[in-house]
């Protein structure tokens, strides 16, 4: 949509809604909540938020911001809103419970739903998307939507020669995905890793696509690799070595946003004993009590603590990549929140907020995380209408019973999800 025609809808949405004596039809007032805004401000404390048609009009303290005569006014005192978290890295559609090969509509439709319940209002699925996702995808209305923004990659590329890249990449274009995935990474030399003049053709062809192309990498090297060869998502965390000022500088040059996906590495050892999190009545309230009890398994337990590649992801890629996270926010790199989830054992919803904790136990501020699950994460992903609660924006609201700031685990006292404006409803 134009900035001209934006700014002029919302002037006439405004005078409707906002400062007319009665209330446009579709119009919601949020009244006596917190409004943590997403761009890194600070909170407007007893404030209302009034959206209509599912965009947002108006945003202020109560004093200064008139609730239009006839809006549903929720009632949210003395809680807090923030925007609709935003996962930049996760996989919907192909797992149910512990397996894979389950990708259909209704599997979809779950899992978004799952997401939304959780708060996660959009995802952006990297990978192994199959028609019933682009279906989806295609078929959301953004006025109606109850269950998460879908968007997608189609298959991970995984082409041999040039050729096959260049058709690669025009095969997934002519679909219209989100993005071009592709992976750089031998799996700590369990497999080959795709050639440099790969890579570069499977770049220059998204560049002529005009699509943005995301890369799945572990070491620095092919990191720095990818990036000078047109990456522009950076899908997971450098975890062999500490990123260094070329790194950085590149990073900031090229404006390309770095994925952390705590959580992925957090999965591969966090099952060998019995996770704190499978006491979290947050968690629970959605999870399957059968995968749970699998994962319970003594022998199951076992077989992870014995396992050479877990534990190198536990002692020491994990540590890098927290120590990595640290110094790229410190250092100005735009940092969007992502967590790989999709997968078995990698809980679609629970694991966004999970992600966010162990981002501040890395040393962010949760002021800095939310603005990463947020504003920054549509940024990166150029949804220019999300991210935050600004005039404009699509109405996609949390409602939290506990200051954030004051506790980023406050995130899992949601209460409330609104999607454009739209009440997301209890699990079925």
């Amino acid at each position: 949509m134009p900035d001209t025609f934006r700014k002029t809808l919302f002037a006439i949405l405004l005078a409707s809604a906002g400062s007319a004596a009665t209330a446009a039809p579709g119009t919601l007032a949020f009244v006596g909540a917190r409004i943590i805004d997403g761009t890194g401000a600070a909170a407007i404390e007893d404030a209302v938020l009034v959206a209509t048609d599912g965009r947002i009009v108006a945003v202020g303290p109560a004093a200064s911001t008139p609730v239009p005569e006839g809006a549903q006014r929720i009632d949210v005192a003395g809680k807090t809103l923030i925007p609709g978290l935003i996962n930049t890295h996760g996989h919907v559609g192909d797992v149910l419970g512990l397996e894979a090969g389950h990708y259909d509509r209704g599997n979809v439709l779950r899992q978004l739903g799952l997401y939304a319940r959780y708060g996660v209002t959009t995802v952006n699925s990297l990978g192994d998307d199959e028609y019933e996702g682009f279906e989806v995808r295609n078929e959301q209305n953004p006025l109606y939507l109850d269950h998460a923004r879908l968007l997608v990659a189609g298959p991970v590329l995984a082409p041999e020669t040039v050729e096959q890249a260049v058709r690669a990449v025009n095969g997934v274009a002519d679909q219209s995905v989100n993005y071009v995935k592709i992976r750089v990474d031998d799996n700590l030399g369990r497999t080959a890793k795709m050639a440099p003049e790969i890579v570069a053709t499977i770049a220059q062809e998204s560049e002529k696509r005009g699509i943005p192309l995301a890369v799945h990498t572990y070491t620095l090297a092919d990191t720095k690799a990818t990036l000078a060869a047109g990456a522009d998502l950076i899908a997971h965390s450098v975890r062999d070595a500490e990123v260094d000022d070329e790194f950085m500088s590149a990073m900031k040059a090229a404006d390309v946003c770095y994925v952390p996906t705590l959580t992925r590495e957090l999965s591969t050892f966090v099952y060998e004993s019995e996770p704190a999190f499978f006491s979290d009545p947050f968690f629970l309230r959605d999870a399957d009590p059968e995968v749970i009890a699998t994962l319970r398994e003594p022998e199951r337990q076992q077989r992870m603590r014995d396992n050479a590649s877990a534990q190198h992801y536990k002692n020491n890629a994990l540590p890098m990549a927290l120590r990595n996270l640290k110094t790229l926010q410190d250092n100005g790199v735009k940092v969007a929140m992502g967590t790989d989830s999709g997968p078995a054992t990698r809980f679609q919803g629970y694991f966004e907020h999970l992600e966010m904790s162990m981002m501040v136990e890395a040393g962010l501020t949760p002021m800095q995380v939310l603005q990463s699950a947020t504003q920054v994460a549509a940024d990166c992903l150029g949804l220019n209408y999300l991210g935050t609660l600004e005039p404009g924006k699509w109405a996609d609201v949390l409602v939290l019973d506990r200051n954030p700031l004051e506790d980023i685990a406050n995130t899992r006292s949601l209460s409330q999800v609104w999607i454009a404006g739209n009440p997301v409803p209890p699990a079925p």
